[in-house]
C-alpha cells in the first residue's frame, strides 16, 4: 500500500527513519509515538523485556490497521509502524509509530487509533525480565479468542 510502510524487526528502531518515512510536503500535521523499555512495571526493576511475535501475521495486522486508520480519517495520510522482537534493554525503543496528514487533527486521531489497535491485536508478546531473577510473559493478545 502506499503510503504505508510496516516492519517487524530485530534492528533497533530509528526514529529520524520513521520521520522519513512519513514527512511530505503537503501535510501540514506529524504525529509520532515511541514505546521504550521502562525502569519499572508493576513494583518491580526490569532489566530487560523479550518480545516475540508470529511476524507475518503482526506485519499484515499492521497493514490492516493502517488501512482502517485511512479510510477513516483521509486516504492520503502516511502511515510508518515498526515494532521490535528480541531481547531489548531498559531505554530501547520498542515500537514507533508515525503518521502524517494535511491537518492535525486527523493525525493525531489517526496516531492514537494505530498505536491502540497495534496493542489490542497484534500477535506479538512480551516478556520481562526482573532485577530478582524472575521473568513474566505479560498479558497480550490472543490468537484464538475463546478458546483455551
Amino acid at each position: 500500500m502506499d503510503g504505508v510502510f510496516c516492519e517487524v524487526s530485530e534492528k533497533a528502531i530509528s526514529e529520524a527513519e520513521v520521520f522519513a518515512r512519513v514527512r511530505c510536503e503537503s501535510h501540514g500535521g506529524m504525529n509520532f509515538f515511541f514505546g521504550s523499555v521502562r525502569k519499572e512495571n508493576g513494583g518491580k526493576a526490569v532489566v530487560h523485556v523479550s518480545y516475540d511475535a508470529f511476524a507475518p501475521l503482526a506485519a499484515r495486522t499492521f497493514h490492516d490497521i493502517a488501512r482502517e486508520a485511512r479510510e477513516r480519517w483521509g486516504d492520503g495520510m502516511r502511515i510508518c509502524i515498526v515494532h521490535r522482537i528480541g531481547k531489548l534493554a531498559q531505554g530501547e525503543i520498542s515500537v514507533g509509530v508515525g503518521v502524517s496528514s494535511p491537518h492535525r487533527d486527523e493525525c493525531y486521531q489517526a496516531s492514537r487509533y494505530v498505536i491502540e489497535e497495534i496493542k489490542r491485536r497484534a500477535p506479538i508478546w512480551k516478556r520481562e525480565a526482573y532485577e530478582s531473577g524472575e521473568t513474566e510473559w505479560l498479558k497480550g493478545h490472543m490468537l484464538c479468542p475463546g478458546r483455551g
